[in-house]
């Protein structure tokens, strides 16, 4: 009886063609197609999944008073399962060809947890500084599967939990709904990603098609409903496609325009008017039977042909890619969907032992690409090196924490050398970062205690503001604030005894990156002083690093300078890998990266970052410390060192650099030595 229900609803072909419009838009603007809000096409799914789950099981529910939850997931797997595993396996053996190790080693985690619905999640908790880029992740776009699965979870036990009484169940589902919706407009402002990402922030979407699923079965309603209602609906879906912008404020507020519009689309979708014949055009329905299929492979196909011709295509690519994706769709949705989900002589208990070995070869393969590091064998030793550099960024940050009293509250501190009160302070922007596990290990081998400050794009100097291309508004007030609190800081910080600054100066001399990062731009700005309001950029940093060390050489014995390592412009570890590792593969980009740049070459803009330090050391004010005879031969300067990448990109260096180079640290700390044994001298 339960599966006789569950089967007899209508067909409504308005809704493939609503399935079709969701689809579309976001394989259009996952392809470079200018719709600002095409990823809507989610939220447009997640309501008709909510109003066809709900309908399905409210009316089981109505009929038996409960709902049969095996039945149900025999259903949902058969629906889901095969074209999914198909997918993962296709994918998983491309990218075996094409993704660097630790992609590829992503990917494995990402296939585990898509397999146990806890993408979205892992996508969530992923998100940071050094994150790859969304590019790189082929299952990225199963965060969306793993929401509507715990959906499925969710929507059948509260059912069954409030079973016995409709009316506490109702209000049970208005009652999530009205909490779920709060609570996302309330968290996109200040958690956006959590937001988005998560199911108590998106289960309104899918509880509004349930709602009025549920409403339409107790009105016994036929959904004809009033053509205005319809064109309301597609304008509301259509002006979201074109017009919500990507970003912080989504979903938010802004995701009830294409909510409600695939309501009121819904609620009217059987009447006879334009926008319903418009929905049942069978261009429209073709691609609504597909849309599943359609979803599962375009992002996969996006992301390995942008990957392997090493950037985004153009518009005729772009073309033939989405054709492609369209393709691959029907052949899935014709072999692998139809077959399975008509299969009805295929007893439940098939469906679901096929789906758990299935599940279980999915984890295992994930799991064995995680265990062995993304396979790095898979590739020749050219590109070895090049993919070593690509993971060799990643320091031990046990020690670090975010200050909470002062003078440091607020900002991330990192205790490096042995334990006790710090003697020297390192302070400096990514450049710290690159640098840390040599500047780490270069005070444990002086047993000198000291203190690591650092903040990304922002230069270790006082006095100054900036704007940053790559950096919100906050990020660049952050910086200044940060570098006034550590300015006040050292009357309060007794035991430091002196200072290394370490900066990125090139970067904020000329204004701008160079070769692979030229489109990164900086503008420098006094905090104070009018006459200042004149200076160049130079100028001002010449300024600055002359009053900076005016006033720390009033606190410390001795102030040291990181003279900045070679830029090697057009060499990036993971360009370079993917350079190598695709070499002869069937439209591989050309190579664009050099790992090599010339000291004539550099001598510019090296002679630009210098400038301001130079006559500062020849006064004896600061010790200038030349990090460059560890880069360079005399007349070239490397990105490899003996086949050891030493860089990650064009500016930062490897953790095998910093700690192969530690050397250049030892004055810093033998200042502090040489000073405590004077002290000592004197005493006795």
């Amino acid at each position: 009886m339960t599966q006789h229900i569950s089967h007899n609803q209508p067909y409504r072909s308005d809704i493939d063609g609503l399935r079709a419009f969701a689809v579309l838009s976001v394989v259009l603007y996952h392809f470079g197609v200018p719709l600002q809000g095409g990823f809507v096409g989610v939220d447009i799914f997640f309501v008709i999944s909510g109003f066809l789950i709900g309908g399905l099981l409210w009316r089981e529910y109505d009929h038996t008073g409960t709902i049969w939850l095996l039945n149900f997931y025999v259903r949902r797997f058969r629906r889901l399962a095969p074209a999914f595993f198909a997918m993962v396996l296709v994918t998983g053996a491309l990218a075996w060809a094409i993704l660097l190790p630790f992609e590829y080693r992503e990917f494995g985690k990402a296939a585990i947890a898509a397999t146990v619905y806890l993408s979205n999640v892992l996508f969530y908790r992923q998100a940071g500084y050094f994150d790859a880029a969304s590019e790189e992740k082929p299952l990225l776009h199963t965060w969306s599967l793993a929401v509507e699965e715990q959906f499925y979870i969710f929507l059948p036990l509260l059912i069954l939990i409030l079973a016995r009484s409709r009316r506490a169940l109702v209000a049970a589902l208005i009652g999530c709904w009205v909490l779920s919706l709060v609570a996302c407009v309330m968290m996109t402002p200040s958690h956006p990603m959590a937001a988005f990402y998560l199911f108590p922030f998106r289960a309104w979407e899918m509880l509004s098609g349930v709602l009025l699923a549920v409403w339409g079965y107790q009105t016994e309603r036929k959904w004809r409903g009033f053509a205005l209602l319809s064109w309301l609906g597609l304008a509301l879906v259509v002006i979201s496609v074109v017009l919500i912008p990507a970003g912080p404020m989504f979903p938010g507020v802004l995701a009830l325009f294409p909510v409600l519009g695939t309501a009121l689309l819904l609620a009217n979708g059987t009447g006879k008017n334009t926008v319903n014949r418009l929905l049942c055009h069978p261009v429209a329905v073709f691609f609504g039977l597909i849309s599943y299929s359609l979803y599962l492979w375009h992002w996969p196909i996006f992301t390995l042909s942008t990957y392997l011709r090493g950037g985004h295509a153009n518009l005729f690519e772009s073309v033939l890619w989405m054709g492609l994706s369209v393709a691959i769709a029907w052949l899935s949705w014709k072999f692998v969907e139809t077959p399975v989900r008509r299969a009805r002589r295929l007893p439940g208990g098939v469906v679901l032992g096929a789906m758990a070995v299935a599940s279980l070869a999915t984890l295992a393969f994930g799991g064995w690409i995680f265990k062995s590091d993304g396979v790095p064998s898979r590739f020749g030793p050219e590109a070895q090196p090049h993919i070593a550099a690509t993971g060799d960024f990643l320091q031990d940050w046990s020690r670090c924490y975010v200050g909470d009293d002062l003078p440091l509250d607020g900002l991330e501190v990192c205790p490096i050398g042995p334990e006790g009160a710090p003697k020297v302070l390192v302070w400096g922007d990514s450049h710290v970062r690159a640098f840390k596990e040599g500047i780490d290990l270069a005070a444990h081998e002086a047993n000198v205690p000291g203190l690591i400050i650092w903040r990304a794009g922002c230069a270790p100097l006082f006095g100054l503001r900036k704007s940053e291309n790559s950096a919100t508004p906050a990020q660049d007030t952050a910086c200044t604030h940060a570098n006034l609190q550590i300015q006040q800081s050292f009357a309060r910080l007794e035991s430091l005894e002196t200072v290394l600054l370490v900066g990125r100066w090139a970067y904020y001399v000329s204004g701008t990156g160079v070769g692979l990062d030229a489109h990164n731009t900086i503008s420098i700005h006094p905090t104070d002083g009018a006459q200042k309001l004149t200076l160049t950029q130079p100028q001002l940093i010449t300024n600055a690093a002359r009053e900076s060390v005016e006033f720390l050489k009033g606190r410390f014995s001795q102030v040291h300078v990181l003279r900045q390592p070679p830029e090697i412009p057009k060499y990036d570890a993971r360009l370079a890998a993917r350079e190598t590792a695709h070499y002869g593969l069937p439209l591989a980009a050309e190579p664009v990266t050099k790992s090599t740049a010339t000291v004539d070459g550099l001598a510019v803009r090296a002679a630009m970052a210098d400038a301001p330090w130079l006559s500062l050391a020849e006064s004896g004010s600061i010790n200038w410390i030349d990090s460059w005879p560890g880069f360079c031969d005399g007349s070239t300067c490397g990105a490899l060192h003996e086949n050891v990448g030493q860089y990650f990109d064009n500016n930062h260096v490897t953790n095998s650099a910093a700690l192969r180079v530690r050397a250049l640290f030892e004055p810093v700390f033998e200042s502090v030595t040489r000073q405590s044994a004077l002290v000592q001298d004197v005493q006795e």
